[in-house]
């Protein structure tokens, strides 16, 4: 009795991501969209004229080092959810929520800054731009608090842990993202300022 042999074509499985995780994707894109229209109409205003020079608050620097401080630490916790080391994750994620509080108040002592040098919403371009610039991130940044704060409460009645890491990773990605838009809006702020 011979053997057949049998030859089955391998089934692609469909590439398949949480409904939640991608529509996430899509709302970042959307923001990415937004951003990149601001900073062109930025470029294209600056060029006609009118533009009012002033130097950017200092404290600029100070919450860029908060922001990727704040991704350190949430990383540091994501890595303690992987690992179930849930004291670490705790204190990580706490520590993330603190930092991102401290970026917000440090938004709004840099628009504090910028009436101290007499640089209002109103009366020139350059001024508008970087109120819409950081009020827009500080209204996305207060949503990934937000969201940082769920996953935090979460973290406490030991919903996360590694057989349980989608909320966890879907707030890492949006941190993250967050952080590297700030990034991007402050780089882009110092080269075209």
């Amino acid at each position: 009795m011979e053997k057949e042999l049998k030859y089955v074509d391998m089934v692609e499985q469909p590439i398949s991501m949480h409904p939640k995780k991608f529509a996430l994707w899509l709302f970042m894109v959307s923001v990415v969209m937004v951003f990149a229209g601001l900073t062109s109409a930025y470029i294209v205003r600056q060029a006609e004229g009118n533009w009012l020079e002033y130097d950017l608050p200092e404290i600029f620097w100070i919450t860029s080092g908060i922001a990727l401080l704040s991704s350190c630490t949430l990383h540091w916790a994501y890595f303690s959810a992987k690992k179930d080391n849930f004291l670490n994750l705790k204190i990580g994620m706490g520590l993330t929520v603190l930092l991102g509080i401290a970026f917000l108040i440090g938004q709004w002592y840099s628009w504090v800054a910028m009436v101290d040098r007499e640089v209002f919403f109103v009366g020139n371009p350059a001024g508008s731009f970087l109120y819409v610039f950081t009020g827009l991130h500080a209204a996305h940044l207060i949503s990934g608090v937000i969201f940082l704060i769920i996953v935090l409460i979460s973290t406490l009645r030991l919903q996360v842990h590694s057989k349980a890491m989608d909320v966890m990773e879907m707030a890492a990605t949006y941190w993250h993202f967050l952080g590297g838009l700030w990034l991007y809006l402050f780089m882009f702020l110092l080269l075209n300022h």
